[in-house]
């Protein structure tokens, strides 16, 4: 009783000298601390209960397919698991990585999930020869695999208004040791503290104060995912007061779970240029070439160690810092029971492990990249691929995409000092499908500025010629490969009332010649004699057909005088190569969304096709453009087993150099020139179509049939067209529709009668269309 009534005297006593400073801090309780808290309250909800991190749109190339019989060679099949991130390690057991024996190659994929399915990881065996995959296995059984994919090289990200990298993982996903690691290095009293560890800030200061500077830090991973989605990097009191109090109202108001969660997703873990790496599966990625879930000891130490400072700690920058730091958060898990010594030792025995090739792919290639928007645009605006979480999976092939480039590079070098003035573009695509596997838009890689693969329009020259033929060959009862062509000098009024009077490249007319000879060798007055026969309407309601708008119907649209894009040249190719069939080019192959749910799926249906047989004789013919016309330069060389069919073109003036040629599956169209229109001084075959051979020396293709299906090979007498018999002088044996040609043959009776009264030699054997003259072409 008497210490109540002391208690209430000393407060009678104390009250006159503390009443204000009492009411001053009421006041300010619910003046400003309370209204303060209710609003960060407010923030952090709103936050945390819509914490849906900006995942950037990520765009794939396609899935490598792995099955016996489909082309392949070691340099392309390593690019291709290089560019995807894998790793030689010498043994092929962790998902990622790969090994080589002789011409075995062990794999362990990492699966994927795409528009049309996906797979499951797995180790294989992939065995390589001629060319080709010989066999496929699984690596644990040994049993065959018929087919299988690996997963696809992210080739461009589509950032948002933040340059963030992220990959977004649940709790459950992540590997335990990284959990429990990240707790024992960055907060041992994570599981018990109320957002704050006073225990821990006296630890820090006691040690920081021994060591005469900052050695520890006592912040919390609360604390650190407060500074990473609410506040600066400012050190200042009322930095220190907002993270604390924000800090309080997280762990109010959501499980440890939920706040550990949050963590692994944001924090930061590095850059590349401005692009900035959030959250450890990101990092697993952009370090090692890997999926969080796959890493290893020694790798998730690494991650946990950059957490103190991803600059000072950077393994491709600092190796030895990286090292170091990593091996103490390795015995810091054997301290906590995390690992045992040996582990310990095995992990810090192993090297930092980083994947060179394990960058952020952010619009590696630009010129496709362009096309992939020009598809999708109808159904995914800009915003929504900024928005992100999308996956798209293109067609891209990245051993054509990257040889496309060597190629165009190699040929470049091939001019000399010419090539400083000249640009060039490619196309590659399936022959068969349209997909397009490549596009290059400069002789400079990775250039974002004009895409001449698409936007420059220039004109095509003889590239043109095929398709007059083809119009010609739809009509098997007048015009065969064999029928006499006239080439002798045209001269014509012009609408507005010019003379045109047009000439060979070699400034020669040849005679009557057939037709195969004439497209063989792009003898000009041969095909527009030929042209004026068939009729310009027809030939221009043709190329029409494929939506181009800009075909004129004067004569010199014979020449090639219309403006195309690689792109678009590659299109009407793609008629020819794919046996009469006109397929769009498509460059994107499905969009998936964050749920992996497939929401577009684009797809090309193909019917029976068209002019089948005329396409096959045109095709034949383009053969020979390879074997002893324009072309020649590859049916010389180490190519020739290929039996490509291909065109050379040359606009007027050699201001333009063109090459369009196909193989069974892979059609590619290059085009050289300068972007100021001047005079190249380039034919088609010594500016473009070199760069088509420098790419199919090391792009793994099918050879095209020696002659095509549907045919049948008949001797012909070149003078007339028709069937004749094998021993008359001058026979040529060519392809021709069935049912074409009258079954009885002229034969040769007084073409022998000659020889033996005018006491001439017996006929030479006849030839095949292999045995004709040899042009030097253009």
């Amino acid at each position: 009783m008497a210490f109540l009534t002391r208690l209430r005297s000393l407060a009678r006593t104390a009250w006159p000298w503390v009443r204000i400073p009492f009411w001053i801090g009421l006041g300010l309780f619910f003046g400003f601390v309370l209204p303060y808290t209710l609003v960060l309250n407010k923030r952090v909800q709103d936050r945390f209960n819509d914490l849906v991190f900006a995942v950037p749109t990520r765009v794939y190339a396609r899935p490598l397919l792995l099955a016996p019989g489909v082309p392949m060679t070691p340099a392309a099949l390593e690019l291709e698991l290089t560019f995807a991130g894998y790793g030689n390690d010498g043994r092929g057991q962790v998902p990622g990585s790969w090994a080589k024996e002789g011409a075995r190659y062990t794999i362990a994929s990492r699966g994927y999930a795409g528009p049309d399915g996906g797979e499951l990881p797995r180790r294989i065996r992939v065995t390589l020869g001629k060319g080709q995959v010989v066999a496929v296995a699984d690596a644990a059984s040994g049993k065959p695999v018929a087919a299988t994919h690996l997963d696809p090289a992210r080739i461009a990200t589509v950032y948002g208004a933040q340059q963030e990298e992220r990959r977004i993982v649940r709790l459950a996903d992540v590997p335990p040791l990284l959990v429990a690691g990240l707790q024992a290095v960055e907060d041992r009293d994570f599981k018990h503290h109320i957002g704050l560890d006073f225990s821990a800030i006296l630890r820090a200061a006691f040690a920081n104060l021994r060591a005469g500077h900052t050695v520890q830090g006592g912040s919390t991973l609360t604390q650190q995912l407060v500074r990473n989605l609410f506040l600066d990097r400012n050190q200042n009191f009322t930095r220190k007061f907002n993270e604390a109090l924000l800090s309080l109202l997280i762990e109010a108001h959501y499980p440890k779970d939920r706040i550990l969660e949050a963590y692994v997703n944001e924090v930061f873990l590095g850059q590349q240029g401005d692009q900035a790496v959030h959250g450890f599966a990101a990092g697993a990625e952009f370090y090692f070439g890997r999926r969080l879930e796959d890493l290893r000891p020694q790798e998730i130490a690494m991650l946990i160690g950059m957490v103190k400072g991803p600059s000072y700690y950077d393994p491709r920058r600092f190796p030895q810092r990286a090292l170091a730091r990593r091996n103490l958060v390795l015995q810091q898990f054997v301290q906590t029971g995390l690992l045992d010594a040996g582990q310990a030792n095995a992990a810090e025995a192993a090297p930092l492990g980083i994947a060179p090739s394990a960058q952020l792919p952010h619009n590696r290639f630009p010129a496709f990249m362009q096309l992939v928007r020009a598809q999708i645009t109808s159904d995914f605006d800009d915003d929504t691929l900024r928005a992100g979480n999308l996956s798209i999976f293109t067609t891209l092939d990245p051993a054509a995409q990257l040889y496309a480039e060597q190629a165009i590079a190699e040929a470049m070098k091939g001019q000399g000092k010419r090539g400083d003035a000249l640009q060039a573009a490619g196309v590659v695509t399936d022959a068969q499908t349209g997909s397009v596997l490549a596009v290059v838009g400069s002789k400079t890689p990775g250039d974002q500025g004009f895409n001449r693969a698409l936007d420059a329009r220039r004109p095509i020259g003889s590239t043109i010629k095929p398709f007059v033929y083809l119009v010609a060959l739809t009509q098997p009862q007048r015009w065969n490969l064999a029928t006499p062509l006239d080439d002798s000098p045209v001269s014509m009024r012009q609408p507005d009332g010019t003379p045109w009077t047009p000439q060979n490249d070699d400034h020669q007319s040849h005679g009557m010649v057939p037709l195969v000879d004439a497209l063989a060798h792009s003898w000009n007055l041969a095909t527009i004699h030929l042209g004026l026969d068939i009729g310009l309407p027809r030939i221009q309601a043709f190329l029409q057909s494929f939506g181009l708008d800009n075909v004129g119907a004067g004569p010199s649209l014979l020449l090639g005088a219309v403006d195309l894009s690689p792109l678009q040249v590659s299109q009407l190719y793609q008629y020819l190569a794919s046996g009469g069939h006109a397929l769009p080019p498509l460059a994107v192959r499905g969009v998936v969304d964050g749920s992996g749910r497939t929401i577009k799926r684009y797809e090309v249906q193909t019917g029976k096709g068209e002019y089948q047989q005329a396409v096959a004789l045109t095709t034949w013919a383009m053969q020979q453009v390879m074997r002893y016309g324009t072309g020649a330069s590859v049916g010389n060389s180490g190519l020739s087993w290929l039996n490509a069919a291909g065109k050379t073109g040359t606009s007027d003036s050699q201001r333009d150099s063109w090459f369009a040629g196909f193989t069974a599956d892979r059609l590619a169209v290059f085009w050289m020139g300068r972007d100021d229109n001047k005079v190249t001084s380039l034919w088609g075959n010594s500016g473009a179509l070199r760069a088509w051979a420098a790419l199919f020396r090391k792009l793994p293709t099918r050879p095209l049939p020696a002659v095509p299906d549907g045919l049948e090979m008949a001797w012909v007498d070149p003078s007339d067209g028709k069937r004749t018999q094998p021993e008359c002088e001058g026979a040529r044996q060519i392809p021709v529709v069935p049912g074409s040609l009258p079954a009885d043959a002229e034969g040769c009776f007084w073409q022998q009668v000659g020889n033996f009264f005018s006491g001439g030699a017996a006929p030479a054997p006849a030839a095949s269309i292999d045995a004709a003259t040899h042009s030097t072409g253009y």
